[in-house]
Parts: C-alpha cells; structure tokens; sequence
C-alpha cells in the first residue's frame, strides 16, 4: 500500500517538530542580522524590508496553493465515499430481483462488502480491508456471470452487472484518492524549506532594526506550524481532527442489514 512519506509521523510530533525547527530558523536568522549588524553598519533595513516582505509573499502563495490542493482531495474523498455507498446500494437493490440462489447470496455477499469496508477504516486495518474488498469482488462478479449464464437476454442482469460494474470501479476511484493521491515528498520538503527561509529573513531584519525579541515573533510561528499542520491533517484524511465522514456508508449498514429487508418487495 502506497503511504505518504510522514504517515509515519504522528499529527502532534509533526506540529512540534514545525514549530521547533521554525522558530529555530527565526532565531538564527536574527543571530545573523545581530552579527551583520555588528560588522557592517551601513546596510539598511529598508531594502532588506522589502526583501522580507517578497520572500513572505512567496511562502504565502505556496501556502495556500498547498492547502487548495489537500482540501480539494479531502472533498474528493469524502465524495468518493458517498459516490460508493450509493452505488452499493443501487445494486444492493437490483439484486433482490435476480433469480435465486443470487437473489440471497448476492445481498449477503454486499452487506459483507459494507462491513468489510466500514471496519477498516474504523479499525485502521486498511491493507486488509483492500484484500478482502477485492477478493468480494471476484465472488460477487461471479454470482454476476452465473445468473447471465442461466438468461443471457435479462435486462435486470444487465443492469445488476452495471452496478457491480460501479461498485468495483468506485473501489478503484476510493484507493485511488484516499491513499494514492497525497502531497508528494519535494513539495513537502520545498514548502518547509521556504516556510524556514522566511522566518529566518523575519529575524534577520528585525535584528538589522535592532528591535528586541518580541512575543510576535513566537505567535508568527506558532501561526506558519498551525497552517502546516492543518495541511497534512487534510493530506491524510482518517487522522486527525478533520475525517472523512463515514455517515453515509454507516446509515447504508443499517439499511440493508434492517429486519424488514430480510422479505423485501419487489421495486425497480
């Protein structure tokens, strides 16, 4: 299974380790300012001013264009997951009208399908879930194939298989998003790289100034963690404070496995 390379990071140590090596560049670049200070006493701070101001500028853009890309991918999970369960669902539906023994063991195989899917996110047991996931796929495709075998010209085979179809595709899509589509490693590495070359120009010219340390400085840095964090928050998806809501799949549980679906009438 594919991981991002700080999955293996808890949320909280990545948080103290942005603030720690963040504040660390603010501290060293204002060492460097005190020194140049020191050493050169006609560089002025205005020119350095707007140089600040570009290289923050700069880090606010790869920011934000960071944070877009992780929040537009925890929306395509979450939508993923509502797109699954609604494509169970359907063919959940379409199977109670097929011939037996698939009218039973199909539905039987699908509600197996929800709590396999269901459980490994609950439970964290991804790898396993995706096993199992795919090898319900190949039963239930062959519960397909056997009841076009007994009636090649039915139109509700035809569209159970549809469905089946969806179900399998949409388990492609969810792996695809969910654990495939993450924030690579060199924009992790350039985004954190910028974030402590433009706290290391804020101490830089706050020294030049001959301003003491200010209590700003600590919040400047706490505020550049907090947004890092909130990106591999969003990044990961299932951990955190921000999780993709399973209501859908969990209110489609309790659905199909209901007392009153065990007779169901007859729908389209």
């Amino acid at each position: 299974m594919m991981t991002a390379p700080l999955d293996a990071i808890p949320l909280w140590a990545i948080f103290l380790a942005f603030g720690i090596f963040l504040y660390l560049a603010l501290e060293g670049g204002y060492r460097l300012g005190q020194w140049r200070r020191a050493r050169v006493s006609d560089e002025k701070d205005q020119p350095v001013g707007a140089m600040v101001a570009s290289i923050l500028g700069l880090v606010a853009l790869v920011l934000g264009f960071t944070f877009s890309l992780a929040a537009s991918r925890f929306d395509a999970r979450r939508m993923a997951v509502l797109e699954e369960s609604n494509a169970i669902g359907t063919a959940y539906l379409r199977a109670r009208l097929l011939p037996e023994p698939q009218r039973t063991e199909i539905p039987r195989l699908l509600r197996e399908y929800v709590a396999v899917r269901i459980q490994g996110i609950e439970e964290g047991k991804t790898e396993q879930a995706l096993a199992r996931s795919e090898a319900l796929h190949e039963l239930l495709w062959a519960q397909a194939a056997a009841a076009a075998e007994k009636d090649s010209g039915s139109i509700m085979t035809g569209v159970f298989i549809q469905s089946l179809n969806d179900v399998i595709d949409l388990h492609a899509k969810r792996v695809l998003v969910g654990l495939r589509s993450r924030i690579p490693l060199v924009i992790w590495i350039g985004l954190f790289g910028l974030a402590m070359l433009g706290m290391a120009s804020v101490g830089y010219q706050a020294a030049l100034c001959a301003t003491r340390r200010s209590p700003a400085m600590l919040g400047m840095v706490l505020a550049f963690a907090v947004v890092l964090l909130l990106i591999a928050d969003l990044d990961r998806g299932q951990e955190g404070m921000m999780r993709i809501s399973q209501h859908s799949m969990l209110d489609l549980q309790e659905t199909i496995t209901s007392p009153t679906d065990e007779h169901p009438e007859q729908g389209p």
